[in-house]
């Protein structure tokens, strides 16, 4: 109880660590915030300035989602019940390492079409933190999408649209909607941006000395702008200093210097920068494997980057992208001896890359029933499970001799086997008539499913942890309010991923 209560008071499973990468909400750009003066403003004739109006009765975007109630299985009532500052407190407070079961839930929790909660205002602020965390997970896509759908005709929304745009190379769009609509309200520095982007280079260098001398650009913003404009006249200059936060704008900026940054230290969601073509292959693969592992790029990406080109090297992530290409020929080839052959290598690769989950969509089901030796044939039961097919594989398999615990959480019937070790009793005990915490019972009592669903996510990461007693809670609530898929999914993650909570 004491573990539950802990989940209750912060939202949070885990403090992050001081080396982890910064959330969507520190990172996110400065680029198109409205630039703060510590006097009045002057003008220097009779032009009006562009105001942006937001009409007080305006309904709340927390409404707004990708996904109804049939794809998600929730009601459009889950937020509606709650207070949308607690909301926003959880959903900033959930982490991004976790199970893919976990994440992927969470996505739905973020993309769901519902209700607006208590407290809902003008300011989107649910709205906003659904879309910081699906920025935190790297999930781009979905949140441009989100973001979209709202319409980004706010300050606070065009910034997260502007720099989405600015990580997938699609910033012209983002500017040309800049000068549309300037009641987005850009700062100088995005404004000279999309000056130059427009090949207005005269305007832009006017724009900056202008607010140079004003004192509206930092003398970090200014030196790397300048060289942006005119990159010739720092031929054979010193590299910048690296920013100490990098938003999209200035890596974009320090990109086009020639001056790169290295995506691995930075938030998850500039990895999608290193996907494009003009990328490195080995950056373009280790980029594709970080955002595989949390779920935010999928199975045939991933397939085709590994599969792009031949490894130019041995070690490390050549091994991998050699060992996938293999296995990937000998299943086109549909060789059960090539199959069986190549199979633990490539096996080995992916729980190596964590990317266990995606390897398991896309082959799954094709290794199920094949005549592989038992050694592959072993592995492909584990990869079954792993797919979405992880009942009917298990259905079909209870006969062979594997793990028939592993079977009975696919079957959703775990409490039919005898187990032993502490996290399988722990898994047991809540397909076998546990009950929800009181607490978490009150709040689905209440009507607040949405709050409930996001307190059990952190409970779920906090059992994940080594918290047995918050492991059990929270399949149990998964369980009773029917996301049983989830709660099966996750259990099985939990018994094969061989990975540090």
């Amino acid at each position: 109880m004491a573990a539950l209560v802990c989940v209750l008071a912060t939202g949070a499973t885990a403090q992050q660590s001081l080396n982890e990468p910064l959330s969507a909400i520190e990172w996110l750009s400065r680029s198109v915030e409205p630039a703060l003066r510590t006097e009045p403003a002057t003008s220097e004739n009779a032009v009006a300035p562009q105001v942006t109006v937001t009409p007080l009765d305006r309904p709340s975007r927390d409404t707004v989602g990708l996904l109804p109630s049939n794809v998600t299985g929730l009601p459009r009532t889950i937020w509606s019940a709650s207070n949308e500052t607690t909301l926003v407190d959880l959903v900033r407070a959930e982490q991004v390492e976790a199970l893919p079961a976990i994440q992927e839930f969470l996505k739905v929790l973020m993309l769901a079409e519902a209700d607006a909660p208590l407290g809902a205002g003008s300011d989107d602020a649910l709205f906003l933190a659904r879309i910081d965390k699906l920025l935190d997970l790297g999930a781009l896509e979905p949140a441009k999408a989100l973001i979209e759908q709202g319409k980004p005709d706010t300050p606070a929304l065009f910034r997260r649209w502007f720099d989405v745009a600015l990580l997938t190379g699609t910033e012209d769009s983002a500017c040309q909607v800049m000068r549309n609509n300037p009641s987005v309200a850009p700062t100088y520095i995005a404004r000279i941006f999309c000056l130059a982007r427009s090949g207005d280079w005269t305007a832009a260098a006017l724009t900056l000395n202008t607010h140079r001398v004003l004192g509206d650009i930092t003398p970090q913003e200014e030196s790397l702008m300048a060289r942006f404009l005119d990159p010739e006249l720092f031929e054979g200059a010193p590299p910048l200093t690296p920013p100490q936060r990098v938003s999209p704008l200035m890596f974009r900026m320090h990109e086009a210097i020639g001056e790169g940054l290295i995506t691995a230290n930075l938030p998850l969601a500039f990895a999608h920068a290193d996907l494009r073509s003009t990328t490195a292959w080995k950056a373009q693969l280790e980029a594709a494997e970080r955002l595989a592992r949390h779920g935010a790029l999928s199975e045939n990406v991933l397939q085709k980057n590994y599969t792009a080109r031949i490894p130019a090297a041995s070690g490390g992530i050549w091994d991998r992208a050699a060992a996938i290409q293999r296995f990937d020929v000998a299943m086109t080839a549909r060789d059960p001896g090539a199959m069986s052959a190549s199979l633990p290598a490539a096996w080995s690769a992916m729980k190596e890359a964590r990317t266990e989950v995606q390897f398991a969509k896309l082959y799954g089901a094709a290794l199920h029933d094949l005549p592989l030796t038992d050694t592959a044939a072993l592995i492909a039961f584990e990869i079954g499970l792993l797919s979405p097919d992880y009942e009917i594989i298990a259905i079909q398999t209870a006969d062979r001799g594997y793990d028939p615990f592993l079977i009975a959480i696919a079957r959703g019937t775990p409490q039919e086997v005898r187990v032993t070790t502490p996290t399988a009793l722990a898994i047991q005990s809540a397909f076998n008539g546990a009950t929800p915490p009181p607490v978490l019972q009150s709040l689905i009592n209440d009507g607040k499913l949405g709050e409930a669903l996001l307190r059990t996510v952190a409970l779920f990461n906090q059992g994940y942890a080594g918290d047995l007693r918050a492991l059990t809670d929270a399949l149990a609530l998964l369980r009773i309010v029917g996301l049983e898929d989830v709660a099966r999914r996750a259990a099985l993650q939990l018994m094969i991923l061989d990975r540090p909570a």
